[in-house]
């Protein structure tokens, strides 16, 4: 039994504890009450903290330590007392020798701890909020008084922490509700009941004609017509008859309102009645029906048009964007047709430029995933200590610059498809992580203990051999495997010529509408020159030389002399090549070529050799005189004498 002594003495600690407390909230509540929790006890440090559950640490509200406070003190609960006492959920004592009964506490060794009293703070569900713990550096015994002022102070504590989160809620809430109001395309109004303007929102201002605040308190009467002004207030003494949770009323026909410049505008309307205080406030909602009108005309011009284009596109090809005859290329069609409504992996083979993103969004559109997004990584443009970020995420403070929370690539795409560019791009470790989510369909976020699910299918590409790389110890097997289920290689453009005329045409018409520029139909000379050129960067030089050419375009025909490469003129300044034609189709090629130079040469000749000016060659070839002396050098035309 205590004696009245120590009992005196209690309650002269519950009552400088309650007294350095009692007038503060928030952050100096907690402050005051580690302070004084040491200071009145005795003790070495106090503090009370909030429990962060994703990553089982403790962040300290307020910390006094050794007679002054620690800030920004954070800790894992890992081999803490506090890990016990948040298993238990109840006070938890160490009279002594704490360090030898938890040494995985770094923390108790360094301040040469020897007891602790610890109490959780638990909400009404019993889920921890964090917990208020004293440390000394002598033992402390068992006290019932203790244990009963612990119990005060930590209801205390939980109490503040509640009503901190409360408040943080209800301030996010008004924060929304402010960004709905402010940020309305409707004109919002609100009255008092003597229909003075209280409050009005900045679409409301745009339709008074008014953007400073003098407007508050003025009388509404002058801003509707005064026909409207009566109905406006027989609507009110309707509302006035409702029950409190039915009034509200669409106003038929709806509202003229009179700016300050004297404009009449018709409006849409809605009015309703709050009560606040006992007594009455209107809120008038307002859409301009000229704006509605105009609207509904642009968004049925823009349906017109996406109909249009959508058939348009439909009528070059089956796969939107995508632009091919070739034999080559459509059996890489029929195999992407094939693979895109399963879920399996696909890795796609091709050279730079051969359109390998253009055949994964493909995929993606004719499949079951459609409606959910495809995320595109290209792995070789992401530096190596970021990869593996931008593929899963992080938590705050995973490492330098990580300020916040980020969700990666992978948690995007959930439910519908990353594309993977570049993929040979990876290290190893990265590509251990992404043979897991492949099989287990899990990862974890950099600096994070917690497995994340996703449901997503994987697209790879690459222009690399993989197969040789797993030989060479760079990629790993396993996943080779996981990722080629279903490999389609896309033909570079050397190998689709039949092709060329078609997209080379496609471009033209593109940058052409872009610039506001009239083209020609491409001429056979033109598209000739295209197909004997090799085209090393693929669909996307030939996309380049065609905007370089249109750039360049000159009386409605299109100029290669400036968009081919310099290698490639220099190439046709001697024999065109024919290497890569097609032996059966050489000779209708040849004959061709004679025929287009016997007809220049007719031309030169009915010019009197003159190539350029009016009455030249050109003018009656209708080409340009650049392009005529470059078929007459490329064709070996010579005059005779």
């Amino acid at each position: 039994m205590e004696t009245a002594k120590e009992i005196t003495n209690e309650d002269f600690l519950l009552r400088s504890i309650s007294d350095g407390t009692s007038s503060e909230t928030g952050s100096e509540f907690f402050r005051a009450l580690v302070k004084n929790l040491s200071q009145t006890l005795g003790t070495y440090g106090a503090w009370v903290t909030e429990y962060l559950p994703e990553v089982k640490r403790l962040r300290a509200l307020a910390f006094w330590l050794g007679g002054e406070y620690v800030e920004h003190y954070e800790y894992d609960i890992q081999g803490t007392p506090c890990e016990k006492m948040f298993r238990d959920k109840k006070y938890f004592h160490v009279p002594e020798n704490v360090v030898d009964l938890f040494p995985g506490d770094p923390d108790l060794t360094k301040i040469g701890a020897v007891s602790y009293i610890g109490f959780p703070l638990l909400d009404p569900l019993d889920n921890i909020l964090g917990n208020v713990a004293v440390v000394d550096t002598r033992p402390m015994p068992y006290s019932f008084r203790n244990l009963a002022l612990f119990k005060i102070f930590g209801a205390r504590a939980t109490a503040e922490v509640l009503r901190l989160n409360v408040e943080a809620i209800l301030q996010e809430r008004e924060e929304k509700l402010r960004g709905i109001f402010e940020g309305a395309m409707d004109a919002i109004v609100e009255l008092d009941q003597d229909f003075r303007i209280t409050m009005l929102n900045p679409s409301a201002k745009k339709l008074i004609g008014r953007q400073d605040d003098n407007i508050i308190g003025t009388i509404f009467e002058p801003l509707l017509d005064k026909n409207d002004f009566l109905r406006f207030t027989n609507f009110v003494r309707k509302l006035k008859d409702r029950q409190r949770a039915d009034r509200k009323i669409w106003i038929p026909g709806g509202l003229t309102v009179v700016n300050i410049q004297g404009k009449k505008i018709c409006t849409e309307a809605t009015l309703s009645q709050l009560d606040m205080l006992g007594a009455p406030y209107y809120v008038l909602i307002f859409r301009s029906a000229e704006e509605l009108y105009e609207a509904e005309k642009i968004i049925a011009s823009l349906k017109d048009e996406t109909h249009y284009l959508r058939d348009e596109i439909k009528s070059l090809c089956d796969h939107g964007d995508i632009i091919g005859q070739s034999q080559s290329f459509q059996q890489t069609l029929k195999l992407v047709s094939e693979v895109a409504p399963t879920d399996s992996t696909a890795l796609l083979y091709g050279e730079t430029g051969t359109g390998k993103e253009l055949i994964a969004r493909a995929i993606h559109a004719s499949s079951q995933r459609k409606d959910r997004p495809m995320i595109t990584v290209n792995c070789a443009a992401i530096p190596a200590s970021l990869i593996e970020s931008e593929l899963f995420g992080h938590e705050k403070g995973a490492f330098t610059g990580a300020t916040q929370r980020r969700d990666g690539r992978f948690s995007l795409a959930d439910g519908g498809t990353v594309f993977l560019d570049e993929v040979g791009e990876l290290d190893m470790e990265l590509q251990s992580k992404l043979l897991r989510v492949l099989q287990e369909g899990e990862f974890s976020p950099v600096g994070s203990s917690l497995t994340l699910r996703v449901d997503v299918r994987v697209i790879a590409a690459t222009n690399r051999n993989l197969s040789q790389a797993v030989q060479q110890g760079t990629f790993r097997t396993d996943l080779y495997y996981r990722l080629s289920v279903f490999p389609i290689t896309l033909p570079p453009l050397r190998e689709r010529r039949d092709d060329i005329e078609l997209l080379a045409s496609h471009f033209a018409d593109k940058y052409a509408l872009r610039m506001g520029k009239q083209v020609s139909p491409l001429s056979f000379e033109f598209v000739e020159r295209l197909k004997h050129y090799s085209w090393p960067g693929n669909v996307r030089e030939l996309q380049n030389v065609i905007e370089r050419s249109v750039i360049t375009v000159r009386h409605g025909h299109l100029n290669l002399d400036y968009a081919l490469p310099e290698t490639a003129l220099q190439n046709e300044a001697t024999e065109p090549r024919i290497e890569n034609v097609p032996s059966g189709q050489l000779m209708t090629i040849l004959q061709l070529r004679q025929f287009e130079k016997k007809n220049l040469v007719l031309a030169l000749q009915r010019s009197k050799w003159k190539v350029a000016g009016k009455n030249g060659a050109a003018h009656l070839l209708g080409m340009p005189p650049s392009t005529l002396q470059s078929r007459i050098k490329t064709l070996g035309i010579v005059r005779s004498s």
